[in-house]
């Protein structure tokens, strides 16, 4: 049954969303896609209407107009469609006042996150957005984007440019200290992305360098988060839904699960919303709790989606509902990553682990295996090296991390004459052009495994030296080209997880 908790339409434009007030700006939010407007704003609204405060939302997409666009012609307001199957629940965030795209207005960018209003910049911006190089963590100074940004202070391109240039405008105008926030799957996120922007400030001029890191340093804190929330793509069944249920257009519904969780250090120089009314959790151990998203969920989640791809299932419903899929995600989560996480004193591992599979199998939500395997060649990078580099050292073989690795690189980069299906080529991923020049040089799995993990280190320089490792996926990849996922995974399952006593520390 639908349960709509909206505003009223306006009386004199019937069918479409209107508001008569929009909220005081006090929020740059960069990355103003889907998942931003189904988790964060949410949170918002909770805690405008709790305890009030101005703290409305300047969203900035990066490249699109599709949703800023859309948000425009509908008063800045949109319908977040929480899905289940027991049916749908609506609501309308009202806490947005603005939205552009950067590539449109760079200047704008810098101009907003400079404002004396401007108490919070957030980010949800995705790990690649952050133009950092995974085998060192550090800033890609290499990046054509990042080189513009240091040459050119007026017109940035890179996130972690924009938010350094806005800093330097916030500096040389009201100097009013201001929070960066990371809502991205980023291991330890604040701390990487102040160690970004000051790695950015520090490549400035040598004058501006100094007053840049100076003032940064005195007055920007960077607190980690951790955000959980599955949103798929909004698609024509939504805004069906929408139309039929609600008696409005949105162009731009978002669908979301039921289940949302963020968990935050208390570290705002300049102020917060009252986000702990919308049920946001401040804590000292964010660590924890982003061990158990990156690993158990993310991790887990990957695998059933690249089983699933190569399986022909288009959902992650579908994928969990194949026996051994199931099979394969509850020995990675319970045997490979669990071991590797500290796991916070509040969370039951057992409830947890059930929670999970129980939102995977969310079939009303729909979430596709191509869009939770989309840029693996960066997840997987933040996931799989410590839980498997950490069995390895122990003596035992990672068999299904392995297991992952292999399917990913069966989806993203397959060997000559191998279809991983339709799913598997929707997905995503910056390094495929790459990936796919070494299968194409390869001449088996083992081949492949050789040349992406142990030459091109995709999961780093420690893991390219675990030989064992790197030949235990390839062989699962053989596995998976010559006889299909089922087998593969039949392959790990069976596998003996001790490795020989020689091979236990390869370097």
């Amino acid at each position: 049954m639908a349960t709509p908790i909206l505003p009223p339409l306006s009386a004199e434009t019937p069918g479409i969303l209107r508001r008569s007030v929009a909220p005081a700006p006090g929020i740059v939010h960069l990355g103003f896609g889907n998942f931003h407007r189904a988790h964060q704003a949410v949170y918002t609204e909770a805690a405008i209407a709790s305890r009030g405060g101005d703290w409305g939302i300047i969203g900035v997409s990066s490249r699109s107009s599709a949703i800023t666009d859309a948000m425009h012609a509908q008063d800045m307001l949109y319908t977040v469609v929480e899905i289940s199957p027991e049916g749908s629940k609506f609501s309308t965030p009202r806490v947005h006042t603005d939205a552009f795209v950067a590539a449109q207005e760079p200047q704008r960018v810098v101009a907003v996150i400079g404002a004396e209003t401007t108490r919070i910049v957030s980010l949800t911006v995705t790990e690649n957005g952050y133009t950092y190089s995974p085998a060192t963590g550090s800033l890609n100074v290499s990046d054509p984007d990042v080189q513009h940004d240091l040459a050119n202070g007026a017109a940035p391109r890179t996130p972690i440019g924009q938010i350094v240039r806005g800093l330097q405008q916030r500096a040389r105008t009201h100097g009013k200290p201001v929070t960066v926030l990371s809502c991205d799957n980023l291991a330890d996120n604040g701390h990487h992305t102040q160690r970004l922007v000051r790695e950015f400030a520090s490549l400035l001029p040598a004058g501006e360098a100094a007053e840049a890191l100076q003032w940064i340093d005195a007055n920007v804190t960077f607190p980690s988060s951790m955000v959980d929330r599955i949103v798929p793509a909004t698609t024509d069944r939504y805004r069906s839904l929408v139309a039929e249920q609600l008696g409005y257009a949105d162009q731009i519904p978002v669908p979301a699960e039921p289940f949302t969780m963020w968990i935050l250090e208390d570290d705002f120089i300049a102020g917060r919303p009252a986000w702990e009314a919308g049920g946001a959790i401040f804590t000292d151990d964010v660590a924890g709790y982003e061990q158990l998203k990156v690993r158990l969920l993310n991790g887990t989640h990957s695998l059933i989606a690249y089983l699933g791809a190569l399986s022909g299932a288009a959902t992650i419903p579908d994928a969990a509902g194949i026996d051994y899929i199931e099979a394969a995600a509850r020995r990675v989560l319970r045997d490979e990553y669990l071991p590797s996480v500290t796991v916070p004193g509040a969370v039951d591992v057992d409830a947890y682990e059930e929670q999970l599979f129980l939102r995977w199998r969310n079939s009303a939500l729909g979430h596709r295996t191509s869009q939770v395997g989309s840029d693996g060649s960066v997840k997987l990078r933040q996931r799989i090296p410590i839980p498997a580099l950490e069995m390895l050292d122990a003596g035992a073989m990672p068999h299904y991390l392995a297991l992952t690795v292999a399917a990913y690189l069966s989806c993203i980069a397959p060997l000559r004459g191998f279809d991983p299906g339709n799913h598997a080529n929707a997905m995503q991923d910056p390094a495929r052009g790459t990936l796919q020049d070494l299968a194409e040089r390869s001449s088996s799995g083992r081949d492949l495994a050789a040349k992406v993990l142990g030459e091109h280190h995709l999961l780093g320089d420690e893991l390219a030296t675990r030989e064992s490792f790197v030949r235990r996926t390839g062989e699962l990849i053989d596995i998976i080209h010559r006889q299909g996922p089922l087998a593969a995974a039949n392959a790990a399952a069976e596998s003996t997880s001790l490795l020989p006593a020689q091979t236990r520390s390869i370097r």
